[in-house]
């Protein structure tokens, strides 16, 4: 069956961070101090361009509907460097006039006065790596702000028009009591961001952490986290719309929605990847680029490797994405967005659903509340054989 184009997005990375801290695992690179005068921000930005314009045969006539600059740690760069981005991207490709445009920033890296400049830019949604207000767990987590240093972010923030804001915030940390993860949790909340990110910490391979391993809490005390930060987020409004993200009626994130809407969308930067449909060639590629900063930006041609995603590994990429969201996706979904029919698993969502792991509902295709506590047995479901 032909493929549907869906929505298009971009991701734009830049990998440069203060310090980077022992539970990353994302491409970031330490500059050498905090004189982040240094960073190559015009050689950069002209690499991103000439990436765009090898990406822009996914295009294909679409709108980009949302932007996500991330890292790293975006805001190292200077306004006048991300209005530079932006307008490149603007004048290289469609952009929805109601385009979301999210920057993620930390609040220990940058003044106040920064703010109105990436507004001006163009960035109309912020996202700040909070992940704690204890200065204790700041500190083991090396992060390099403070939990006023991070108040004032988001109070500066909206003082100065930011009408879109959404805090990241860990639990489950090395020694944290529910009493901490809760703490946490209001005084995020007392903030009025209209989103969250609240998510659980994981040891993942090639860290710090992963090395020299700290001590977690049990998991007893992370299920009691989890349950009573759900309630205490609900009873202030926050809708949980996927397994980590919560917001205020109307303020999802658009951006992460296509990609659990298994959309497209462009990766520009180092190590930044990318899922596009080409349906003139009925194929869905993915696409990464060079890693090392230097090496991307010396490239002539900045991709690293290009992968076709297969008949046979589609059903699982979908559901990958799909099952996250808690209200799932319309079954009509599936056929358009993978070129598959949805015949072809009906007998396993049927069966999925008589084990009580997704919703009994044709129409739908969503995990139960025991199908998202077992959400990796659930997917794995979907692996061909």
């Amino acid at each position: 069956m032909p493929l549907q184009l869906p929505p298009l997005s971009l991701y734009i990375h830049i990998p440069w961070c203060i310090r980077k801290c022992p539970y990353c695992d994302f491409n970031s690179h330490a500059v050498k101090s905090d004189d982040t005068e240094g960073l190559p921000e015009k050689a950069y930005t002209a690499a991103l361009m000439r990436d765009l314009e090898t990406e822009l045969n996914a295009v294909q006539g679409r709108e980009i509907e949302t932007i996500f600059i991330g890292g790293g740690t975006p805001s190292l760069f200077s306004p006048q460097a991300l209005r530079n981005i932006l307008q490149g991207v603007a004048e290289r490709t469609p952009l929805a006039a109601n385009a979301e445009i999210t920057m993620e920033a930390n609040p220990g890296t940058f003044e106040q006065e920064r703010f109105a400049g990436f507004l001006e830019a163009g960035v109309n949604r912020l996202s700040i790596g909070i992940q704690s207000f204890n200065d204790q767990h700041l500190q083991t987590l090396g992060r390099i702000h403070n939990s006023a240093n991070a108040r004032h972010a988001v109070a500066a923030a909206r003082q100065i028009g930011f009408t879109n804001i959404n805090t990241d915030l860990m639990h489950g940390l090395p020694g944290q009591t529910p009493e901490q993860a809760l703490n946490d949790l209001q005084t995020a909340i007392d903030l009025a961001p209209e989103h969250l990110s609240w998510y659980q910490l994981t040891i993942e391979p090639n860290t710090e952490f992963h090395s020299r391993p700290p001590r977690l809490p049990e998991d007893e005390t992370l299920w009691d986290i989890q349950e009573q930060g759900q309630a205490l987020l609900a009873a202030h409004g926050y809708q949980q719309y996927e397994i980590s993200a919560y917001s205020q009626p109307g303020q999802t994130a658009r951006h992460n929605l296509n990609y659990w809407q298994f959309g497209d969308y462009i990766g520009i930067g180092a190590g930044a990847h990318g899922k596009v449909t080409l349906a003139d060639q009925n194929q869905i590629l993915r696409r990464w680029k060079h890693r090392q900063p230097k090496a991307y930006m010396q490239a002539i041609d900045p991709l690293s490797g290009l992968q076709a995603i297969t008949e046979a590994e589609l059903p699982f990429e979908f559901m990958m994405n799909a099952l996250r969201l808690h209200e799932g996706v319309s079954a009509d979904l599936y056929t358009p967005a993978t070129g598959m029919p949805l015949s072809q698993i009906t007998p396993l969502l049927q069966q999925l659903r008589s084990r009580g792991l997704l919703v009994d509902d044709p129409q739908r295709i969503a995990p139960t509340e025991q199908g998202r506590l077992f959400l990796n047995d659930l997917l794995e479901s979907f692996l061909a054989d």
